[in-house]
C-alpha cells in the first residue's frame, strides 16, 4: 500500500461541497478536538479488508461520527456525509505531490445511528459506518 487511507479520506471530504456548507473544515481524524466548534465530522478506521493478490486496492471500514449541538444537526451532517458516500463509484482525490487515488466504491454498512448523550452538556452524535474500496 502506498498512500494513506485516511489522508485520502480526509482530502476528498473537504471537497464535497454539501458536507462543508454544513461543517466548513471541522473535519477530523481521528478524533473530535476538546472543545470543538460543532457542527463537525471525525473518523478512523476501524476495520476492514484487503486482497493479497491485489494489494493496492484494501477496503477499510471507517467509522464516521457526525457531530452537532442538536440532534437534528448531527443527523444533518450524517445525512450530507451519506449522500456523498453511499454508492460513491470512481472518485479522484488528489494530495500534494501531486498524487491521484480512486474512491471505487462505498457503501454503508450500518444505517447512521443516533447515539444519546449520557450528559445533558454532551454533543448529540450520529454513528455511521462505511466500506470504501479504494485504489492506493
Amino acid at each position: 500500500m502506498t498512500g494513506d487511507p485516511l489522508a485520502i479520506m480526509h482530502a476528498w471530504l473537504l471537497t464535497v461541497a454539501p458536507l462543508a456548507a454544513i461543517v466548513g473544515t471541522r473535519i477530523y481524524t481521528p478524533r473530535l478536538p476538546e472543545k470543538a466548534t460543532l457542527p463537525a465530522l471525525s473518523f478512523f478506521i476501524r476495520g476492514g479488508s484487503a486482497n493479497a493478490h491485489i494489494p493496492p486496492i484494501p477496503s477499510p471500514s471507517f467509522q464516521f461520527d457526525c457531530w452537532g449541538t442538536t440532534p437534528q444537526e448531527a443527523r444533518s451532517v450524517y445525512i450530507a456525509l451519506y449522500d456523498a458516500l453511499q454508492g460513491a463509484q470512481n472518485v479522484s482525490v488528489v494530495l500534494p505531490g501531486p498524487i491521484t487515488y480512486r474512491l471505487m466504491c462505498g457503501v454503508e454498512e450500518v444505517q447512521g445511528q443516533d447515539i444519546q448523550p449520557v450528559d445533558p452538556k454532551d454533543y448529540d452524535r450520529v454513528l455511521g459506518l462505511f466500506s470504501v474500496t479504494m485504489e492506493v
